[in-house]
């Protein structure tokens, strides 16, 4: 029987058309062809024709053993009376469900015979749509509208299974990932005792199927799951046009907010980026759209994962995603995953080159500027894979190092990953090659980085290096503290008074001098910056001081976009010959140190005792084997080395490194969504009373809900986001300038324009 585990919230009346709601959180939609939708806390648990009784009592019973659900308010939205549901209830209490499950009351022959069949069959080859093809068949027969829908989905399920059996190389049908989205279907299965009879204590299983419906012209017609068309509103019509990504009309779509998302990464690029990546590659453009457009939504709602794209499978998600069904996670990753085997270097760098464009326009005069640096993903699953140092944690754990580039202003453009845990100054010359790549061989780049970069020998090859790398970074102690005299120049930043002197240190070994520049804080500490390039040093010491927004870039990452997930679970090993770290020699290094430990502590002790105390005897023999072990280890020191390769390791066969392409295509969505996030946010905070909560309130406004009304040149969105007085005053002018941005839908053949607006009562 259905587990009592479901929550059943008080039940909160939402007007809309088609809806009967039987708690907070449960109602059962009417769908255009008769069929009937239970949903129960925005999940699919079940579905029956108009008439199909015998499915409609078994969801009953099960929803109705909950001690919780107000009985009156069930029977009011499987449109029974309270006696009818309490009869139902009597009869399976006596017979089980064998006796509710009964066969559905029989009646006159159908009206679709076989002239009818054929002529609604042409009509929906043509792309007619069900309202369309009733239209055109009722003037001459008299036939509901519910018959047209029946027909129209036999001939869609005649289509499907032949085009699968047709194609060669298909999935099971189990699997079947075909153009369009996975539904959360539900089947009902019945366990009994006897073949012929179904015991009182059988019950309903709940099982979630992997069936794909491809969104076909009839799939999208005004009614669609999760709502229809808005009747109100001059000139409003239904849908867009029959095409994939069309949009659907509807009284109140729940998360639209996120369209506002969706528009700005329609503008930046990404879905055309991976556009061209299925044109090239024969990916469904359609299906790739839809799984984007998913995760971003999820990621927009601060589910971090792939698989939060479950928490926006609501009765409006078709609305929402303008697809059939509302996709489910096992879709969304095989969907990206398919991009990802095939794209995901054309993807993130495609994006980065227009990142990269943005931060040239951006930059005034001089070199274009970029902050770098690593970032150590920590790693707490079942598998063996290489440590790496955290600084947060002060220690080594397991997980896997990326190297971020951010410009100016802390927005992330591109990142690269490294299992090995590569030091940053092996990882500056390949990510400086790739932005003097992306912004053109005539741009001059300036990066800035803390001091894991700032040795001698990285210094002088940027220097010398036959691009001209420009760099600030931090002088690495020990160095001379000036007195306060020395300080002969002072600027103001950010209302406070720096006080700077700059000179020239030579890096030594014969690499020649490089500019240094010696600034006195606020607290009279002293800060060492060296740099190679003409820019002032005033600019520099700004530039260094802003070099926290890229901080602040991880943690805001971490914590809203979910930069940290594994994502692709998929391992590799490593080759046989790879050089790794010796974990034999690491555990010799650390008994070496606990002997040493002891033996000194034990000195320690014997030192403190008088002669002739019994106790020394015991604290010299403890010296003795302490001693003993210190040797013994140190002797066998040199036959263990401290790297070796893998093969003649006690990690060979055990040690893995996980693909990133997976990875990499999800982060190229959370650095596009960053970014997005960033704009919003810097259009926001000049009307907000706070403006340093403009990030807080731009996710506010992306979870907002709304309505949606259409007409011939754009889509309008009501939204009703929650907020304060100021803050709604706020909203209604970062609208004007939302419209003026001309947003666009991805997808959307017929390219209308996005303007939001408040919700009107």
């Amino acid at each position: 029987m259905m587990t009592a585990a479901m929550p059943v919230l008080p039940h909160v009346t939402v007007r809309m058309p088609g809806v009967r709601w039987f708690s907070g959180g449960g109602c059962v939609i009417s769908r255009s062809d008769g069929g009937r939708d239970v949903y129960v806390g925005g999940m699919l648990i079940g579905h029956y024709d108009e008439g199909e009784r015998g499915a409609r009592n078994a969801i009953l019973v099960g929803l109705a053993r909950d001690a919780r659900m107000h009985l009156g308010q069930l029977a009011k939205a499987f449109e029974l009376s309270s006696d009818g549901l309490r009869e139902i209830r009597r009869v399976f209490e006596a017979k089980g469900l064998a006796g509710i499950l009964v066969r559905n009351p029989g009646g006159r022959p159908t009206k679709l015979d076989d002239g009818l069949r054929c002529r609604l069959e042409k009509l929906f080859e043509a792309g007619a749509t069900v309202s369309a093809a009733y239209t055109k068949v009722v003037r001459r027969r008299k036939i509901g509208r519910a018959l047209v829908g029946r027909a129209r989905k036999e001939w869609a399920a005649r289509r499907r299974a032949e085009a699968q059996a047709g194609t060669d190389g298909d999935p099971p049908a189990t699997t079947a990932m075909l153009p369009g989205v996975a539904p959360a279907e539900i089947s009902i299965s019945v366990s009994a005792t006897k073949p012929d009879a179904v015991s009182a204590s059988a019950s309903v299983a709940v099982t979630a199927s992997a069936l794909v419906v491809a969104p076909t012209a009839g799939d999208r017609d005004a009614g669609d799951r999760g709502g229809r068309a808005d009747s109100q509103g001059a000139g409003a019509d239904t849908t867009i046009s029959g095409a994939p990504g069309s949009v659907h009309g509807g009284e109140i779509v729940q998360h639209v907010g996120s369209w506002l998302l969706l528009g700005l990464l329609e503008k930046y690029g990404l879905y055309g980026v991976a556009g061209k990546v299925c044109r090239d590659h024969a990916l469904d453009a359609g299906s790739t759209r839809v799984a984007l457009d998913a995760t971003v939504v999820a990621l927009a709602l601060g589910q971090g994962c792939v698989e939060g794209v479950r928490r926006i499978a609501t009765p409006t998600a078709p609305l929402l995603l303008r697809a059939a069904n509302a996709p489910s996670a096992d879709f969304v990753r095989v969907t990206l995953g398919r991009l990802a085997d095939v794209g995901t270097p054309a993807l993130h760098f495609g994006m980065a080159g227009r990142y990269l464009a943005a931060a040239r326009a951006q930059r005034e005069s001089g070199p274009v500027p970029f902050y770098l640096d690593n970032h150590l993903r920590p790693y707490t699953g079942k598998e063996v894979i290489r440590r790496g140092w955290r600084m947060q944690d002060k220690r080594v754990r397991p997980g896997i190092t990326d190297h971020y580039v951010h410009d100016v202003d802390g927005r992330p453009v591109l990142r690269t990953v490294t299992t090995d845990h590569a030091s940053l100054p092996e990882c500056l010359f390949p990510i400086a090659d790739l932005l003097h790549i992306g912004l053109g061989g005539e741009e001059r780049i300036l990066l800035g980085f803390d001091r894991a970069g700032a040795y001698p020998e990285t210094m002088a090859q940027l220097r010398d290096h036959e691009h001209r790398y420009e760099f600030v970074t931090y002088e690495r102690r020990p160095y001379p503290i000036l007195p306060s005299t020395a300080f002969d120049r002072e600027f103001t930043l950010d209302d406070e008074e720096l006080r700077f002197t700059e000179t020239r240190i030579n890096l030594g070994a014969g690499r020649g001098r490089v500019r240094r520049i010696a600034v006195r804080m606020p607290d009279e500490r002293q800060v060492n910056l060296v740099a190679v390039g003409d820019s002032s040093a005033e600019w520099l010491i700004a530039f260094m001081r802003g070099r926290w927004v890229q901080e602040n870039g991880f943690k805001h990452g971490v914590e809203r976009w979910g930069v940290n997930q594994l994502d692709g679970r998929r391992t590799c090993p490593y080759a046989a010959d790879t050089i790794v770290p010796n974990p034999a020699r690491r555990r010799l290094d650390h008994a070496l140190r606990l002997a040493r430990m002891r033996e000194g502590h034990a000195r320690c002790d014997l030192l403190e005792l008088p002669d002739g105390d019994h106790r020394r005897e015991r604290l010299e023999q403890d010296i003795a084997q302490a001693v003993r072990e210190r040797r013994s280890l140190l002797e066998q020191r040199p036959t263990v080395p401290k790297r070796a390769p893998l093969c003649e390791t006690e990690l060979a066969g055990k040690l893995v490194f996980h693909d990133g392409l997976y990875k990499t295509v999800l982060d190229t969505v959370r650095i596009a969504c960053a970014n997005a996030e960033a704009d919003l946010a810097a259009m926001l905070a000049p009307l907000l009373p706070r403006a340093e909560e403009a990030k807080k309130t731009v996710a506010n406004l992306l979870a907002a809900p709304g309505r949606v009304l259409l007409d011939r040149g754009a889509v309008r969105v009501a939204l009703a986001p929650a907020g304060t007085g100021p803050e709604q005053l706020a909203f209604a002018k970062f609208y004007a300038q939302i419209d003026a941005a001309r947003l666009t839908l991805p997808g959307d053949p017929d390219r209308r324009r996005l303007r939001f607006g408040s919700r009107v009562s």
